[in-house]
């Protein structure tokens, strides 16, 4: 039996926070409905490339296991299909922005007195409240706001546009993950719903966990290129002779020895953080040479399995799928697709000690379990057929 067998969750998310909160659940045994629009298709579903279906690889992975109606929630028919729902899918995640769910009747206080233990997740860029409730956002602009990129960035530069959605997944997904379940587990208690309201600018706000909560204490601004963390140290990235990086992490007295040994600078070795902002420079500047002084396939040699001292390579991400560690750790999967073959994707991260995650099949196509979802309702093949032709099925 999978993990979360018996969670049942309506998905009413388009794009990136949504999808990727409930895939985290469906990997782990949730029975997961997507709930989607021709009218209003999710971009997750457009994104190229495409497979020879002409389906997003981007949806095919965040949508896996779901199960897919396709709704014209605007219409009275639709939103009674999701009240019957709501008795079973008793967990609801949006993504809309505030006001949205309320107009079209299927906002918490409304569902609520359809179900009253209902769980309901609002994943927005600035939360139900405040003057920005309602203003459109994208990851890059949670980053900005919470403070997190000023201090992120090389000294003089402009913040890096980042390769991940930090603010979308670690501020939206896995926010509301955690906030789901902790209702969950309350409602177990207790048997009384909730509702979540996840901001994924509040969420960025806390991650600065370190420096932000320093200046609160002290006063003390953190700025870019100057703390231990964000460049101001030797802990950083850095060239080799042909054009490619290394990461150095080694702040501990131990990995420091260790690196000073590696890159054969000793005379270093006692530097510490406490030494004089001078001191500091000239040991990034040694590090700095001495990277540069061999290539990237020389520093491997040097910096192999064996070496304990946190130095990594920067991998691309195809060198990052055949790393011995990714590998021996099965982050790679086949999930099946309809036709008899698999497709490769990244698994889920969740390693139990007698269970495995499970992949049930690649994102379905729009709508393609929507007459299976209504015979269950209890709708026969003419009800579905009539409901079809006036639209309610888009």
């Amino acid at each position: 039996m999978s993990i979360l067998k018996g969670l049942k969750i309506l998905d009413f998310s388009s794009l990136l926070p949504g999808a990727y909160t409930t895939m985290m659940f469906a990997d782990l045994g949730a029975d997961i409905i997507h709930v989607e629009s021709k009218r209003r298709v999710d971009l997750m579903r457009i994104m190229p490339p495409y497979d020879t279906d002409k389906e997003s690889y981007i949806h095919q992975h965040l949508n896996r296991s779901k199960k897919s109606i396709s709704l014209n929630l605007k219409t009275a028919e639709a939103v009674e299909i999701v009240k019957k729902l709501i008795h079973e899918y008793d967990i609801v995640i949006e993504g809309f922005r505030p006001g949205v769910m309320k107009r079209l009747g299927l906002d918490y206080e409304a569902l609520k007195q359809v179900n009253p233990k209902l769980i309901y997740c609002s994943i927005t860029g600035f939360g139900q409240t405040g003057p920005y409730s309602n203003k459109p956002g994208h990851d890059i602009n949670y980053l900005s706001i919470s403070g997190v990129s000023d201090y992120s960035r090389l000294k003089g530069q402009k913040p890096v546009a980042m390769g991940i959605q930090i603010a979308d997944i670690a501020g939206g997904s896995l926010y509301a993950a955690v906030g789901v379940l902790a209702a969950a587990l309350n409602r177990e208690k207790n048997g009384e719903g909730k509702y979540i309201d996840v901001s994924m600018t509040d969420s960025m706000f806390t991650m600065n966990a370190l420096y932000g909560t320093s200046y609160l204490g002290s006063g003390i601004l953190p700025r870019a290129e100057e703390e231990i963390l964000n460049g101001g140290t030797f802990y950083d990235y850095y060239r080799t002779k042909d054009g490619r990086f290394f990461s150095v992490g080694s702040l501990e007295p131990q990995f420091r020895k260790l690196l000073c040994e590696a890159l054969e600078i000793p005379e270093l070795i006692e530097s510490t953080f406490n030494d004089s902002s001078y001191t500091q420079k000239r040991f990034k500047e040694a590090v700095k040479d001495a990277f540069l002084s061999k290539t990237y396939a020389e520093w491997l040699e040097i910096f192999g399995e064996d070496f304990e001292g946190c130095v990594e390579p920067v991998l691309n991400f195809e060198e990052a799928s055949n790393h011995q560690q990714i590998s021996a750790r099965e982050m790679i999967v086949e999930v099946p697709k309809g036709d008899g073959t698999t497709q490769k994707q990244i698994a889920s991260p969740f390693k139990f000690d007698d269970r495995k995650p499970t992949y049930h099949h690649v994102g379905a196509k729009l709508g393609e379990h929507t007459e299976e979802i209504l015979k269950e309702l209890g709708y026969s093949v003419q009800d579905i057929k009539e409901l079809d032709e006036k639209g309610i099925l888009e």
